[in-house]
């Protein structure tokens, strides 16, 4: 199930980046590769942000405008550090 929170909730703000950007080069005269190129991560950087703060100061319900309602947990793996 991590594995599918976390492939979600990567690929959701991914998405809405991409739409944001799609739609803001119709207002803007920059050409596709500008906008594939600045505006679609800078917009995932933001959107991502954005809701997971407010999954964790606001509400967990935020957690679903990430594509989940919970952020994955990975168990910790207590293997020794190699000696060198």
């Amino acid at each position: 199930m991590n594995l599918y929170a976390s492939l979600l909730r990567t690929g959701v703000p991914a998405a809405v980046g991409w739409l944001v950007a799609v739609a803001l080069r119709h207002g803007l005269d920059l050409d596709a590769t500008s906008v594939a190129g600045v505006l679609t991560p800078a917009v995932i950087f933001v959107y991502y942000s954005v809701f997971r703060f407010a999954e964790e100061h606001v509400s967990p319900r935020f957690g679903w405008l990430l594509g989940y309602a919970r952020p994955p947990k990975y168990e910790g793996s207590e293997l020794p550090l190699p000696r060198f």
